[in-house]
């Protein structure tokens, strides 16, 4: 049996400091691979040595067999662990590796191809006795006969990467006329997430509960299930929440998904930990995919178990049997996990880029952060914008939720926007807690987007008030230092003015300092008066209405970010309009860095308002952008390939009729 003494980590983000974390555990040496955004990425410094490979975009660094392989050569590396994303589930990875003389930890490079091949791996299914869901291959088909097919097959359709996962290169389809855009949008994402255009066609099941299995086989026979996953909450058919062990489950259903899963892995050698996911839906389930290597989401199961899932690989991989039995491998109280990510759900989870001016996690009981992120971290538009994963672990399943609602309640990050929001709503919906959780209920409750309370509303009020007299106070404590603008006034009886935009609202709050700390306040119809409690350069506490509050406050150009109730992204409004901000009015400017994937008007054009413009990649994902009004292109200064910058002028746009 072999025992590795350095293993290099061919990943990045909050994989790559899970997996690090583990093998120290193990005593033994960590070596990580890095892009030049991520040098002062937290993975890095958790390694005992990180190396540069290359710039950012994918292809160049952490998708370069040979690169990775030479690296893990040069500093001595005895293996090589994938993580997720990436190489992970590349058969040609694990086979470079191999040959290289190094230890791939993972399975064998003949499951992972048969498996990494959804058509492929549907036919093993069937062999094997596993339901599959009705479809076909659309490798090397016409269109036309696509169409064709698709007609037959019968409506909603879902179209997916044959070679990938994720949620990328997936386009659901209800009609014949959306099926020629969903075909190309579907090819495109794939060939850039995963480097093969080859797409899949299968019956859509609405409704249908995504469970999921995790494996644990090593070289001697040994195949083990531990216990199930429920991953339904998903935006974009990828997961945002998941948890373990799966909620109203009839246990004998479960048993028969447990089986199937065991049998799926025995029937292509499995060796690992891997998953196989299944669609739950009328009483019966279906194969979806396995797949061959860690989940995002694995830490539910670590939760519930007590396993280390990242030492068992290893342990597999050096060639030991697993120390288990299937009796051993047991479950207790619930976990459940919120994917964080650098997305606006209100803007079609349009990702945000930018510097964090906050990461700030608070340690509470029964809470495990697994984060890529930390404050100051530039969060670029070349990778997923999944920025860290919260879990919660409870001695029932409702205690799991109550502590993972307080944790994200209390989770500062500030200078991006992320789906927080999106996160508690799903969490804290009557459906949510009574376990009725489908694909689609994200969708169904509208929570991308929800209606705001009034008990929210007031809540962003007084996180405007904070913003404010935060800020008075800050420019009060800078006259203190000579040569340094105060904004003192010289009327203090009349009320002073402060114009936020919150979103799509604009916002405005009159103030009048009073002596010994206090503040009469008005915004909107509420009128308050504030006391000012505390005040340095991070928090202020407030009193209003009785009620004592601390705020975490930041600012970085017009823009503060005030945590405290929830979270704000407040911008200043200035008196006059930037310069250029008139001419560009009504055009459609890039709201994130990206690429340039697809072009749909030419100059002379006449587009009506939500008519699609073009397209463009960023964080993997594609992602159309359209006429914010009617008018007449008068010009498209890109070109399909082109990497632009956030606010680049796309399409030049004469408003008209």
């Amino acid at each position: 049996m072999a025992t590795f003494s350095k293993i290099l980590v061919a990943n990045r983000g909050e994989i790559a400091s899970r997996i690090i974390r583990t093998i120290h555990a193990m005593g033994k040496g960590a070596v990580a691979i890095y892009a030049d955004p991520d040098l002062h990425a937290p993975f890095v410094r958790d390694a005992d040595e990180a190396i540069a490979i290359g710039p950012p975009l994918a292809a160049a660094s952490f998708l370069a067999i040979d690169k990775i392989v030479t690296i893990a050569k040069r500093v001595g590396a005895d293996a090589v662990h994938p993580g997720y994303g990436f190489l992970a589930e590349n058969a040609d990875f694990a086979r470079a590796v191999t040959d290289a003389g190094l230890a791939f930890i993972g399975p064998p490079a003949a499951a992972i191809r048969s498996m990494g091949d959804k058509i492929e791996a549907k036919r093993l299914m069937q062999q094997a006795g596993v339901p599959v869901i009705p479809g076909f291959a659309a490798s090397q088909l016409p269109d036309e006969e696509i169409i064709s097919r698709c007609q037959s097959l019968g409506y909603p359709l879902l179209i997916k990467a044959a070679r990938g996962g994720g949620g990328k290169g997936m386009r659901v389809v209800n009609a014949d006329q959306d099926l020629g855009a969903a075909l190309g949008q579907a090819r495109a994402e794939a060939k850039s997430a995963f480097g093969d255009d080859t797409l899949l066609v299968e019956r859509y099941l609405p409704s249908a509960r995504h469970i999921e299995v995790q494996i644990l086989a090593d070289r001697h026979g040994q195949v083990l299930h531990c216990f199930e996953r429920e991953c339904s909450i998903q935006r974009r058919h990828q997961k945002v929440i998941e948890e373990a062990p799966a909620t109203n489950l009839d246990p004998k259903l479960a048993a028969a998904l447990r089986a199937a899963a065991v049998s799926a892995a025995r029937a292509v050698g499995y060796q690992s930990a891997g998953t196989v996911e299944l669609l739950v839906h009328a009483g019966g389930f279906y194969f979806l995919e396995m797949n061959t290597r860690l989940q995002v989401e694995h830490p539910v199961t670590e939760e519930i178990t007590g396993l280390d899932l990242v030492r068992l690989q290893i342990e597999v991989a050096e060639g030991a049997r697993l120390a288990l039995t299937q009796d051993q491998v047991t479950s207790r109280g619930h976990a459940i996990e919120a994917r964080l990510y650098a997305e606006d759900p209100r803007a079609d989870y349009l990702p945000s880029t930018g510097t964090l001016v906050a990461f700030e996690p608070v340690s509470l009981p029964g809470v495990r952060y697994d984060a890529g992120v930390a404050t100051s971290y530039e969060v670029s538009s070349f990778y997923d914008p999944l920025l860290a994963k919260i879990i919660a672990h409870g001695a029932t399943r409702d205690e799991a939720r109550r502590r993972l609602l307080q944790a994200l309640g209390r989770l500062c990050v500030m200078g991006v926007r992320t789906n927080l929001e999106l996160l508690v709503a799903a969490l804290e919906h009557p459906e949510f807690g009574a376990g009725n959780l489908s694909t689609e209920f994200i969708d169904a409750h509208r929570l991308a987007a929800p209606a705001l309370t009034p008990a929210h509303r007031k809540a962003v009020l007084r996180r405007a008030v904070a913003a404010t007299l935060w800020g008075e106070r800050r420019r009060h404590a800078a006259a203190l230092l000579p040569s340094v603008p105060s904004g003192w006034r010289n009327n203090p009886s009349q009320m002073q003015r402060t114009r936020f935009a919150i979103g799509d609202e604009v916002l405005a709050v009159d103030y009048r300092l009073q002596p010994r700390a206090r503040a009469e306040v008005r915004v909107g119809d509420e009128l308050w008066a504030v006391q000012i409690a505390a005040c340095d350069a991070r928090h202020i506490t407030l009193v209003i209405d009785d009620v004592c509050r601390t705020y975490r406050v930041a600012a970085r150009a017009d823009r503060c970010f005030v945590h405290g109730e929830g979270h704000s992204e407040l911008r200043e409004l200035s008196r006059f309009p930037e310069p250029g901000q008139l001419e560009a009015e009504g055009s459609c400017l890039a709201p994130v860095p990206g690429k340039v994937l697809a072009i749909f008007v030419t100059p002379g054009d006449v587009v009506t308002k939500a008519q699609p413009l073009l397209s463009i990649e960023a964080m993997k994902m594609e992602h159309r952008l359209s006429a914010p009004r009617a008018g007449v292109v008068r010009g498209v200064p890109v070109q399909v390939g082109e990497q632009v910058e956030a606010g680049a002028l796309l399409v030049d746009l004469e408003a008209g009729e």
